[in-house]
């Protein structure tokens, strides 16, 4: 999760961080510290300089940061225990902090991962989380700062891309994030919710404990047929998620899809919340966290298996793949109702050549894209993409957007077509638009499914 604790609206500053390389210069200063100044007006005729320190955390700080981002979600500090079991996910990650006045205003931690792009490849990738700036802290430049520094140090890295889940959706687009996958939340009434009889499925399931989970659910995840936004999930991911630490105090319950010829295809991960029907209705949710499956026989006999779990009244799946056919496999498609469609991962082209060269392409010709990015200026140019590659060219640009639009067309989220209606792509020329069209669509929706 990514809250920034406010700062949704514009920073009322310009910012001074770490200044963007030019494009095929050495690495800058940005894996030290960075000092910059911001003023703030005040009034008409006053204003405040405010001097910022971003810098990597030690492990010692580690703590400290996570208790603010915490703060952020309006949260209390973590447990020693609750500690304990976030500390491997910062000593995977790389934390930076901005200091003003010598104490932590903010904080924002990555760790390296890899997401999927149409056609298969993965692209190394800065996976971004707990960022979160203090409320007193607000409007000051704090999250520009830490973003300006993370995005130079991810590309510095060699990775091609930055993703995050968003706290909110205005935060992210002003340093160059876009939308590359939606999910929605489904829910079914276990009572009136049946699966067709002639609905995939056979092998069988069985539960394990997160014990053994940590042996088998790795290997089933890196087993499944990769799609367009999936991430890869490192250790400390898996003990986050396998040792989850719920304010109810609901265990995680794990079962795991065994098929026909003995091996293990699929799994999925929920908690149940029970209302005493003293104090409340008695009812009984089932909140599935997660199900990830090779196939379509392991996913819906999962689904079977959840379905017959007793003393259960519903069942709410969160970050469901949108183009799932559960209502499909219903004798009832009713009984599945969507709750919500929303933004799941939202990315940031780092590297725009590597992120447009990782890709495949459909159709015949090529068109000239050009992007505009203020924030990491290396990436400014003209593009011409084709189902023969990609490279820089002084060409006129047939068509031109922001590097913030440039990640659903990347991810086959929307189409060039929607995003022109939608006056977020300019046309230069009109028949280039129905080219593009054609070399960004992509046959399936994205889906990332996992969140960090």
């Amino acid at each position: 999760m990514t809250p920034d604790s406010g700062n949704g609206a514009e920073d009322p500053v310009e910012p001074l961080g770490c200044p963007p390389r030019s494009f095929g210069a050495p690495s800058g200063p940005c894996h030290g510290g960075v000092k910059s100044f911001d003023r703030v007006e005040y009034g008409r005729h006053h204003e405040h300089v405010i001097e910022h320190d971003v810098r990597p955390l030690v492990e010692s700080e580690y703590r400290a940061a996570h208790d603010l981002f915490r703060a952020a979600l309006h949260m209390p500090a973590a447990t020693d225990s609750a500690w304990r079991r976030m500390a491997p996910s910062y000593e995977s990650g790389r934390v930076w902090g901005d200091h003003i006045d010598g104490a932590l205003a903010g904080t924002a931690m990555a760790f390296p991962s890899s997401v999927v792009v149409p056609g298969g490849a993965e692209l190394p990738a800065a996976a971004v989380t707990a960022v979160g700036v203090r409320a007193d802290r607000t409007r000051r430049g704090v999250l520009t700062h830490l973003m300006r520094v993370q995005l130079n140090e991810a590309w510095q890295d060699g990775e091609a891309i930055a993703m995050l889940h968003a706290s909110e959706t205005p935060i992210y687009g002003r340093f160059g994030y876009g939308v590359a996958t939606r999910a929605r939340t489904v829910r079914l009434e276990k009572a009136s919710a049946k699966l067709r009889e002639d609905a995939p499925g056979g092998g069988e399931v069985r539960l394990v404990d997160p014990e053994s989970a940590r042996e088998l659910l790795p290997g089933i995840y890196r087993g499944m047929p990769s799609r367009a936004g999936m991430i890869s999930r490192p250790s400390a991911w898996w003990e986050t998620r396998l040792r989850r630490d719920d304010p109810s105090g609901e265990p995680i319950v794990i079962a795991v899809h065994r098929d026909e010829s003995g091996d293990d295809d699929g799994f999925a991960i929920w908690m149940v919340h029970s209302n005493d029907h003293r104090f409340g209705d008695g009812r009984a949710t089932l909140r599935l966290l997660d199900m990830c499956a090779a196939n379509s026989a392991a996913r819906c006999e999962l689904w079977r298996f959840l379905l017959g779990i007793d003393l259960i009244d519903e069942i709410v799946a969160i970050e469901r793949p949108l183009d799932e056919p559960l209502e499909w496999w219903l004798t009832d498609s009713r009984q599945c109702r969507v709750r919500d469609v929303y933004d799941d991962l939202w990315v940031r082209p780092v590297d725009v050549p590597a992120a447009l060269r990782g890709r495949d392409y459909g159709g015949s010709d090529a068109v000239v894209l050009e992007v505009r990015d203020t924030t990491l200026p290396h990436n400014e140019g003209r593009y011409l993409v084709g189902p023969d590659g990609v490279e820089r060219v002084e060409r006129e640009a047939q068509l031109s957007l922001d590097v913030a639009r440039l990640t659903p067309l990347l991810f086959g989220e929307v189409a060039s077509s929607t995003l022109a209606d939608a006056n977020l792509l300019a046309v230069h020329d009109p028949e280039a638009l129905p080219v593009a069209d054609a070399l960004f669509a992509t046959g399936r929706d994205s889906w990332c499914g996992t969140h960090f």
